[in-house]
């Protein structure tokens, strides 16, 4: 097969995997169906291209609009990819981002990081618990459990979680040998990640108006009703979720 070929077969592999999870789908639709239920929000975070993962349901056609992403500058890859690299190390860090922010009992959040190995990402997740939210992180069990933690605590995201879910990704996230080329290509991390996050918002949705609750989702901007629909979520939240 060609290479495509192979990513293409490698990422259906991990997509029939994803079933797998699906008791963990349901617990974590539950969780968040609750949370809505009762006023929470979802707070959500990542770092590096794992920050990709909290855009992802945030202000998205047909995504909640009770979505708090928490996408700090430092920690992306606009403004300086390999910096980023340094700040996700950083002991102490979370603290200071998360004290502008109201975690609470009501609340769930959801962090996702391939390797699971950074401080910052751990911390976040150590945080969250401590304010009473359920932490769920979507992450590569493969490569965190051939790492060791980068926290001073040693212990890695998921051991941090309240419910993790596994991306089934290689070690390094590139699936595909090419001959001629010493490394992999080909991340897979973003697909399933992406699957995994969708899943769960769609059964919370599901669960919610079995329940009798009409969830706030956004539609999309680009259609005359859905704008009209959106401007009146935006000016309910604009001055609480922040970015919004």
């Amino acid at each position: 097969m060609k290479a495509y070929q192979r990513y293409i077969e490698q990422v259906q592999s991990k997509l029939r995997s994803v079933f797998d999870q699906a008791e963990k789908i349901e617990k974590a639709a539950k969780w968040i169906t609750n949370c809505l239920a009762n006023n929470g929000y979802i707070y959500t975070s990542g770092t590096g291209h794992s920050h990709m993962f909290a855009e992802e349901i945030f202000y998205r056609a047909g995504g909640f609009a009770r979505v708090i992403p928490i996408l700090d500058e430092a920690l992306m890859l606009h403004k300086d990819a390999s910096y980023s690299t340094e700040v996700e190390r950083m002991e102490g860090y979370a603290s200071k981002l998360l004290e502008e922010y109201r975690i609470s009992q009501k609340d769930i959040f959801i962090i996702s990081s391939n390797s699971g190995r950074n401080t910052v990402s751990i911390e976040m997740a150590m945080i969250a618990k401590n304010r009473g939210a359920k932490v769920i992180v979507i992450t590569n069990l493969k490569h965190t459990q051939s790492v060791e933690s980068r926290h001073s605590s040693g212990l890695k995201l998921y051991e941090v979680a309240d419910l993790f879910f596994d991306n089934f990704g290689e070690i390094g996230d590139a699936s595909i040998s090419i001959e001629g080329l010493e490394f992999k290509v080909g991340a897979t991390s973003t697909v399933i990640g992406a699957t995994i996050l969708q899943a769960i918002m769609v059964q919370a949705t599901e669960n919610l108006i079995f329940k009798g609750i009409e969830p706030e989702v956004f539609s999309s901007s680009n259609s005359d009703e859905g704008e009209e629909h959106n401007d009146a979520l935006i000016r309910k939240y604009k001055g609480i979720i922040k970015g919004l």
